[in-house]
């Protein structure tokens, strides 16, 4: 940790990542983007246990799904990427792929949300643009992110570049991002470690710090709750000997 002109600059994964400070972000874990890619269960059991971990830990979750509108209504750049995507040469050839509501556009149910967890939902690559995800974060008191998911070239890129934008520090967990071009993705993350700003690591290490902060929680509340009954006696013994003070 550096310290300088009255700021705390952290370094390392360790000294970037709290509860109370670091959310966890998965990323368009959606059924129909998921069925894209070679591997999508290997990705699913690593974003998995990284949620566990993370859910253990107390860390804030944050899902995104990527939602395709009515062609009527999509707009110019919308329907030039999903030409693109779907290799079509004509716009009346483009099918929105993830309207709301369908099969496809739901999270996979293998790491379903929670009640207490939030879900965006979002046309951008970047989860920021558009969404209420930089309010969320910064009323509570967030300065840092996690994220896994799909795709790390498309969609994860661009979130981690307009969160240091936004002054971040992102965390991305390389081996739980899965991607559909493996080059691609290379180059991503090699042009994120080269721009600086956010750090990356594998899910082993950031499930490694999640338990610990667990593991914190667990030895902190009970010492906590002796704390309070001790508080409870000491207030019981000053209201009862308070009356034999007076003058």
């Amino acid at each position: 940790m550096e310290r300088a002109f009255g700021l705390e600059i952290p370094l390392t994964f360790s000294e970037v990542c709290h509860p109370q400070r670091t959310a966890v972000l998965v990323y368009d874990m959606q059924v129909g983007i998921v069925s894209q890619i070679a591997d999508g269960h290997r990705v699913i059991e690593r974003v998995r246990r990284v949620l566990q971990a993370a859910r253990e830990g107390g860390y804030r979750v944050f899902f995104t799904r990527h939602m395709s509108l009515p062609n009527e209504v999509a707009g110019v750049i919308q329907l030039r990427t999903a030409m693109a995507w779907q290799h079509v040469d004509h716009v009346d050839k483009v099918k929105p792929a993830f309207l709301r509501d369908t099969p496809g556009f739901q999270i996979t149910p293998e790491i379903s949300p929670l009640p207490s967890e939030a879900v965006i939902d979002k046309i951008t690559m970047s989860a920021f643009a558009g969404t209420f995800l930089d309010i969320a974060f910064r009323d509570c008191g967030i300065n840092s992110f996690v994220i896994v998911g799909i795709a790390l070239e498309v969609g994860i890129e661009p979130t981690v570049r307009h969160g240091m934008d936004l002054s971040y520090i992102p965390v991305v967990v390389t081996d739980a991002c899965g991607y559909g071009n493996s080059a691609a993705a290379d180059r991503s993350l090699a042009a994120l470690a080269f721009a600086g700003g956010s750090l990356q690591c594998d899910c082993a290490a950031v499930i490694e710090a999640f338990r610990g902060t667990s593991e914190r929680r667990m030895v902190g509340e009970p010492n906590k709750a002796m704390n309070r009954d001790a508080a409870s006696v000491g207030t019981s013994k000053q209201a009862t000997m308070a009356p034999g003070h007076r003058k």
